[in-house]
This record gives structure tokens, C-alpha cells and sequence, in this order.
């Protein structure tokens, strides 16, 4: 690991190298991360249990919590390293030429809801729903190493859940699998206020990795994992070996990193 690129969250720079009393703490900070094991068998069920009762007796969700409201407002015209994540639902536009609307509105209501919950269940925050998307996002004040490797495993559960937990309870009703496409970026952004209201005024994110990440996941195939270099850089180097670079064809990715000036590399998930 003394070749690896993984930096404190605190320092921006991808290119000092480690020393080998980083690797060892890093190594520990990560093996404690992973014996945090989340029993994704029971996940799945209960994702199962509810899917089932929304689109059979109308069950309707608690919602999300208001703890992302609760952080943000508390860091106001703060600039946060965070780690962003998109998800977005793949093929809703045909859905809805094939299927009764009140069926649509259930079905993408309980994937936004099931992914916000996969979200919390990896000490993120959601965001907003944004049509058929999910935007959530993991603080890295702290700790910008476990931040990156908690948003990649939220990702990887995501499509496990929809795999596993609401596509066979929607294939009984014979009604089409669901896939999404997930993009992934690190960065510092800031928290915005739009009001003079404390309590009231709508509050939001804005900064580079919002922008990047939303674009990263619209180059995403179906059920594809996209992250950028700074999450990349910030993997522990077992989890980096799950990922390639993408090649682009001619000119479809343009964007360029914040430090280098150079094409920001963009990374697939192969597992």
C-alpha cells in the first residue's frame, strides 16, 4: 500500500504517497469499517415486506427523517468535504406508456424510499428525491477514507435490494425489473440557505462533486457503479482492485479534475 494514493480527507492533493504507519492505520480503520456487517439476507426481506404491502394494500411509508435538514441547517455557508451519490431509476418513461399511473406513482415511490433507507443504513444522509432519483450524500469531515468506502457498499446494496428484494415481488405482478444507474464523486461543497428564515428556508448542497457526481451517473450503463477519482484515490487498495478505469470513446466524457487540469478518470465497479 505504500504506492497508494489515499489521502487524510483533509488534504485535497491525489498525489503524495503513503507512508507505512498511514497504511497500517488505514488498514485498521477499514477492518473495523467491515466487521460492521449489515445482515443484508434480513434487508432485503423487509424491503420485500413493504414493496409487497405498498403495491397489495396500499401500505404507505413513514418517510425520511429530517436528519439530513438537521445537518445541513447546522453547517450553513459551511464548506463540506463530502462524499455524493446519485441514484437514478433507468427505463420510468417507458414505464409509464405500459402501466396504470397509480401503479407507476407506488413503484417509484417505494424505490426512492427503499434507497433513501439503504442510504441511512450506511451513515449517509438523503438529500432530496429528485423525479426518479435519489441524491444522498456522506459526510467526510472526518473521515474521508470509511465516508468513500460507506457510499461504494450503499451503492453495491442499492442494486443487491432492487435484484433481490423488489424485482421478484414486482415480477409476480408481472410487471417489469427495475435497474438504476449510480455515479458517485468526493469533494467540498457548500451549504446553501435560500431565506433568511432559519428554521423555514429551503436548505441545499452546491459544489463541484454534485455537479460531477450527477454527471458521472448519466454516463452510467444500467445497473452500473461509476465513481470519480477522488472517491477512487480514497479506497482501501482491496476494494480499488473491484474497479477499472473507463475508456471514453472521442469526446463523450470532458470533464477535467480540480487538481491536475487533466480528463478526471471515471471508475467502474466490476466486483
Amino acid at each position: 500500500m505504500a504506492e497508494n494514493n489515499v489521502e487524510n480527507d483533509s488534504n485535497y492533493s491525489q498525489d503524495k504517497e503513503s507512508d507505512s504507519s498511514q497504511d497500517k492505520v488505514v488498514d485498521m480503520l477499514l477492518s473495523s469499517a467491515s466487521e460492521k456487517t449489515l445482515d443484508s439476507e434480513s434487508m432485503i426481506l423487509e424491503t420485500q415486506k413493504r414493496v409487497w404491502g405498498a403495491l397489495k394494500k396500499g401500505y404507505q411509508y413513514s418517510g425520511v427523517s429530517n436528519e439530513s435538514d438537521k445537518f445541513l441547517r447546522k453547517n450553513v455557508f459551511s464548506k463540506l468535504d463530502l462524499v455524493v451519490l446519485y441514484v437514478d431509476l433507468v427505463g420510468s418513461t417507458t414505464m409509464t406508456l405500459e402501466m396504470p399511473e397509480e401503479k407507476i406513482a407506488i413503484i417509484i415511490s417505494s424505490f426512492a424510499q427503499e434507497m433513501a433507507a439503504v442510504i441511512r443504513q450506511y451513515e449517509g444522509y438523503v438529500l432530496k428525491f429528485v423525479g426518479d432519483a435519489v441524491i444522498g450524500y456522506f459526510d467526510a469531515q472526518s473521515n474521508g477514507l470509511l465516508a468513500s468506502d460507506h457510499a461504494v457498499n450503499c451503492a453495491k446494496s442499492m442494486i443487491s435490494v432492487i435484484q433481490k428484494g423488489i424485482n421478484p415481488i414486482l415480477n409476480q405482478y408481472d410487471y417489469p425489473d427495475l435497474m438504476v444507474k449510480v455515479g458517485i464523486d468526493f469533494g467540498q461543497n457548500i451549504v446553501v440557505r435560500y431565506g433568511a428564515d432559519e428554521q423555514q428556508s429551503q436548505v441545499d448542497l452546491m459544489g463541484p462533486a454534485m455537479n460531477i457526481a450527477a454527471k458521472i451517473q448519466n454516463m452510467a450503463k444500467p445497473n452500473q457503479i461509476l465513481i470519480g477519482s477522488d472517491v477512487y484515490q480514497r479506497l482501501h487498495p482491496n476494494f480499488q482492485r473491484d474497479f477499472v478505469e473507463v475508456v471514453w470513446k472521442k469526446d463523450e466524457w470532458r470533464y477535467r479534475s480540480r487538481v491536475t487540469g487533466e480528463i478526471y478518470k471515471v471508475y467502474e465497479f466490476k466486483g
